[in-house]
């Protein structure tokens, strides 16, 4: 069922409402919906590569949109709506986990969760659901799922359609690799100021 998703999202790039396409998936993908949007968001990148940070920046308010919703969903419907999509997900046993993480790195938790392949949904249902700081949600959002996207989108711009295999293959390594940069960064930075 998974794999037929995936290809009824690709096929959205062969149309000309693959743009609409990846906004609507970014934001349901940030509260609810199972694929990421970087799949769309590669193909329509590699189809048109001049128009990749265009669709970065598409795929960049979709989540972020779709993250508030998420948040809401958690905020006003967590016992009805927002436990469903977790159990789903088979994250209902780390839900006591994920409100360990906020208590301990707030929007530290959202800005991981938004970047890595970690269920980005997951962070924001719960986020709404332990009442974090809504504009710590906002930025730390912001920054992580930008930064995501305007990565890959940024890639296809320079690199053009070869670049594609390498991202899909090593994305996820690469995410690793950014947040542990980004928190090494942070703490030089806590030192050294």
């Amino acid at each position: 069922m998974l794999r037929r998703l995936y290809d009824w999202v690709l096929h959205w790039a062969e149309t000309p409402y693959g743009t609409w396409a990846l906004f609507i998936l970014a934001f349901c993908e940030s509260s609810f919906f199972p694929i990421p949007p970087d799949v769309l968001l590669i193909a329509l990148s590699v189809a048109l590569p001049k128009k990749s940070l265009k669709y970065a920046l598409v795929c960049s308010g979709g989540s972020l949109l779709g993250g508030c919703f998420g948040y809401f969903i958690g905020w006003q419907f967590m016992a009805t709506v927002g436990d469903a999509i977790i159990r789903f997900y088979g994250l209902a046993e780390k839900y006591g986990y994920i409100q360990g993480l906020y208590t301990r790195y707030d929007a530290w938790a959202v800005g991981i969760a938004g970047f890595t392949p970690i269920p980005y949904k997951v962070f924001t249902i719960t986020a709404g659901a332990f009442r974090i700081n809504f504009l710590v949600f906002i930025v730390a959002s912001a920054v992580s799922r930008s930064a995501r996207f305007f990565i890959v989108g940024g890639l296809i711009y320079l690199f053009g359609p070869k670049i594609q295999s390498f991202i899909e293959r090593y994305f996820n390594a690469l995410a690793v690799a950014f947040v542990v940069l980004l928190i090494v960064g942070f703490v030089v930075i806590k030192y050294l100021i």
